[in-house]
């Protein structure tokens, strides 16, 4: 099967700019309820994923030397990112593509110039082969 039947186009997908502020991210997460949203540079090549846990320990970090105001000025590139959400090409066969959501809620699709085309989430899989199963009538 062709991860491409997966894929939620990057027109439909919220991502920030790596130029973004904290401020700016935390809004946008909050405002959509996400734990993670992919970084997008200007020239739409895939940057990474910035997690809750990245803004939390980066606030933590820099408190101690900073008031709260100039925190939420960061930019995210100047955020560790802990946790890497390794990308897929477009052309990568479904075993990979699962090997990788195993570990992410999603998995950033790139294609060959590196440029972002978009996500596949882990819970359209999910829900994929739970129908799957049930269509198939498979007992365990």
């Amino acid at each position: 099967m062709n991860i491409a039947f997966f894929l939620l186009p990057k027109d439909e997908v919220k991502y920030l700019d790596p130029e973004s502020t904290v401020r700016q991210a935390l809004e946008k997460m909050k405002h959509h309820r996400f734990t993670s949203v992919p970084l997008v540079d200007d020239k739409g090549k895939y940057a990474g994923t910035l997690t809750e846990g990245d803004v939390l320990w980066a606030l933590e970090k820099n408190l101690e030397h900073a008031d709260y105001d100039h925190v939420l000025q960061t930019r995210l590139t100047d955020i560790k990112q802990r946790v890497r959400y390794k990308p897929v090409s477009i052309t990568a066969q479904m075993e990979e593509m699962i090997e990788v959501i195993t570990d992410q809620n999603f998995v950033p699709v790139i294609d060959d110039g590196k440029h972002f085309i978009g996500i596949i989430r882990r819970r359209d899989i999910i829900d994929y082969f739970a129908k799957k199963v049930a269509r198939e009538n498979v007992k365990y």
